[in-house]
C-alpha cells in the first residue's frame, strides 16, 4: 500500500510541477507502476501473502464464534 500512495503522490507532484518533481521524467513514474504490478499480481502469490490475510480474518471470525458461544451458555 506505501507504494501505491508514493506513485499517487508522485503522479501529483509531477502533473503540478511541485519544485524538483517537475523535472522527474515520466518514466520513473511508470517504472513504479511496474513495480507495483508485478508486486500485487506475482510476489504476494509466490510467498503466500495473499492467503495470510485471509486467514487472519477467518482465524478472527472463528474465534468470535467461540466467544458468542460460551456467552450464550452462562
Amino acid at each position: 500500500m506505501p507504494l501505491i500512495l508514493l506513485i499517487a503522490a508522485l503522479i501529483g507532484l509531477r502533473y503540478f510541477e511541485v519544485w524538483k518533481f517537475a523535472e522527474l521524467s515520466w518514466w520513473w513514474i511508470v517504472a513504479l507502476m511496474v513495480v507495483a504490478f508485478i508486486w500485487f499480481e506475482f510476489v504476494e502469490k509466490i510467498f503466500g501473502l495473499d492467503k495470510r490475510k485471509a486467514h487472519n480474518v477467518d482465524e478472527q471470525r472463528r474465534k468470535d464464534r467461540i466467544a458468542k458461544t460460551f456467552e450464550k451458555r452462562k
